[in-house]
């Protein structure tokens, strides 16, 4: 440890474990004979600095460790892997770096798993979307490459991608998350792609984000068939053609932003939602549009969704338009504003 300054790890000696701060003891998940011990680490908004020792995995009885919001660097310890009891790892706002930690597909027990605001990098494997898990925070960080094609193998309830480097297309298999997928965010990247055809298949998705992406086509009719959806961002992109009325007339969508792509018709029914945005598009007589020219050029020029080759195959539809889209007016590495990306945790000292 170099620094401690909130010093959360100053009665940290001795053999009363159970009283240092931070730390949770209970009774032996496996060994009902042990009456105390060590369950839990949370040492979350103490601005500690320094390395995460491998002796951690020592403490094998241990269900969560939380230590979001300090200045933690390196890798995570190998000793990791022996933690066969941990359901919850928050390394959220740190400064974590390095290839993402594989040795957590691993634990048998894990669940919610949060990486966000670190600085990891290289592509995800395809087993951390086999993986049990119920949430998964990889927002804000260094990864690139094409998102895994099999991700709608995951079975989690929150998916969050954002302020990465992904690239490539959204993966065909989206559209099996339906059956336990509530919130996905895929904002700020680099996506290039239409988006599949069966979108309405996930009607338990309450938030969709994909903002600030280089997404191309029309929105798919069947996103009329998301009867959870309450919030829908695909602002910033090159999405063009009609929107469907299908989507506007949703009984729980409350927020729709579809400004800054090429949209060339929208329904009357969209201006009655709680909060929408259609600016900078190609919408006749709806103020603070983008220039005749502007739009004419650009919807000159067909999208072939299928020269994506994504597999399989989502659309045979030509739709216009496929020039770059307005540049993001947000850093990829600083969390955009949004009504669902989850805000970095405070550095502040636990009350």
């Amino acid at each position: 440890m170099i620094s401690d300054p909130w010093n959360l790890t100053l009665n940290w000696f001795g053999p009363r474990v159970c009283d240092y701060n931070g730390v949770v003891c209970s009774e032996s998940l496996d060994d009902p004979s042990i009456n105390k011990t060590v369950s839990g680490v949370d040492l979350n908004h103490g601005d500690i600095a320094g390395h995460l020792p491998e002796e951690l995995g020592l403490l094998t009885d241990i269900a969560l460790f939380h230590v979001n919001s300090n200045r933690f660097c390196g890798t995570l310890p190998l000793g990791f892997s022996q933690l066969s009891l941990l359901f919850e790892l928050d390394l959220s706002n740190n400064r974590f770096a390095g290839k993402f930690p594989e040795l957590v597909i691993g634990l048998p027990k894990l669940k919610y798993l949060d990486l966000r605001y670190n600085e990891f990098e290289g592509g995800l494997p395809e087993s951390l979307f086999e993986k049990d898990l119920d949430a998964l925070f990889l927002n804000s960080n260094r990864f690139t490459s094409k998102i895994p094609v099999n991700m709608g193998s995951s079975p989690v309830s929150v998916l969050v991608l954002a302020s990465n480097r992904f690239d490539g297309c959204i993966p065909t298999s989206f559209s099996k998350m339906g059956k336990t997928l509530n919130e996905i965010i895929l904002m700020d990247n680099g996506l290039q792609s239409c988006l599949p055809n069966d979108m309405g298949l996930l009607k338990n998705v309450t938030v969709l984000d994909i903002g600030y992406n280089s997404l191309v086509g029309e929105l798919p009719e069947s996103m009329g068939q998301m009867e959870s959806l309450e919030v829908l961002n695909v602002e910033r992109n090159m999405f063009s053609g009609v929107i469907p009325e299908e989507i506007c007339l949703l009984k729980n969508l409350r927020e729709f932003i579809y400004g800054s792509n090429y949209f060339t018709g929208e329904p009357p029914t969209c201006r009655y939602l709680e909060t929408y945005n259609s600016t900078m598009n190609c919408l006749k007589d709806v103020k603070v549009q983008r220039s005749t020219m502007e739009c004419k050029v650009f919807l000159s020029k067909p999208v072939d969704c299928d020269s994506y080759k994504c597999s399989p195959v989502t659309s045979s539809c030509v739709c216009p338009g496929h020039l770059s889209p307005p540049p993001p007016q947000i850093s990829p590495f600083s969390p955009p504003s949004a009504p669902s990306l989850p805000p970095a945790p405070q550095s502040s000292p636990s009350a």
